[in-house]
């Protein structure tokens, strides 16, 4: 008789777990998405969406499901028409260290161009729908001269520097011969470093990637032909692919990255800085894998 409190106070946080676990399921159902408390062998999916500017969050998801023995592949959903050289790299890094573990397969959304495909190129198989925007392999510097401007209302820029291209760049100034050339060196490295990126990962060769990358763009349907990517079909075909790489027989089952819990007024804030950014620029200074029609 003594021991009846302490089992029934067993059973009654045994209930209560058991709620909470179902509650979850129920929830992850009801939103149309799987839970992660899902058994079994399962798909990663991951949304990249929008201009690439940073890389962490993107980077802890692809591990997440790079190091959970469970998930058997990722796909990755690209909407994006690139952005920054340095978090794309960084994304593709991150894509080419998951691929050697696992299979992981691209699905392109309305745009996948130039970061957004450096990103998917280490992927083992790249879907795009045959409407997609893809390709734009370059890279891009914008810079924009406002001297005339600021003489108009009589403000004149005095700049003390180090050394005689510290201000390379500057909009308070014209570009000279000498500041074009060491900029398109900078341009012409990383260029080169995005069609090795390609060849190397889509096993074509050089010459044949110089050709297709000076800038435009294609269609999936024309990428297909030009072997940027492997076939054409939406998101759910992507996870067909991914589940028979695997070897997962059946309907496999999705699950996504943990929801971000980042407060909605720090992401607020970061987007109309963005924006103010944007506007003010014209865009990033700093080099770009970028589409300019998105």
């Amino acid at each position: 008789m003594k021991k009846r409190p302490f089992l029934m106070a067993l059973l009654t946080l045994g209930a209560i777990f058991v709620f909470f676990l179902l509650l979850i399921v129920v929830v992850g159902k009801m939103s149309g998405r799987s839970s992660r408390f899902v058994y079994g062998d399962k798909v990663g999916y991951i949304t990249i969406a929008g201009a690439i500017t940073t890389s962490e969050k993107i980077i802890e998801q692809i591990d997440n499901f790079k190091e959970d023995s469970s998930v058997k592949a990722i796909v990755l959903r690209v909407n994006s028409p690139g952005g920054g050289v340095s978090p794309s790299q960084e994304i593709y890094d991150e894509v080419k260290a998951a691929a050697a573990l696992k299979p992981v397969v691209v699905s392109m959304g309305s745009v996948a161009a130039s970061g957004g495909y450096y990103i998917a190129v280490p992927a083992q198989r790249i879907l795009a729908n045959p409407g997609t925007i893809t390709g734009s392999i370059g890279v891009i510097m914008q810079f924009t001269n406002v001297e005339e401007l600021l003489g108009k209302v009589g403000l004149k820029s005095q700049v003390v520097k180090s050394g005689l291209h510290k201000d390379i760049g500057s909009p308070m100034r014209p570009m000279s011969s000498a500041d074009r050339e060491i900029l398109q060196s900078l341009i012409d490295d990383v260029y080169a470093q995005f069609v090795q990126a390609v060849a190397e990962s889509r096993q074509m060769d050089p010459d044949k990637v110089r050709q297709l990358a000076d800038g435009r763009i294609f269609t999936g349907r024309q990428a297909l032909e030009a072997g940027l990517v492997d076939e054409l079909g939406g998101y759910q075909d992507a996870i067909r692919v991914a589940a028979e790489l695997a070897g997962i027989e059946g309907k496999p089952k999705v699950v996504y990255p943990v929801a971000d819990k980042q407060e909605f007024l720090q992401h607020f804030i970061q987007e109309t800085a963005q924006l103010v950014k944007q506007s003010v620029q014209n865009g990033d200074a700093g080099l770009q894998f970028h589409w300019s029609g998105k």
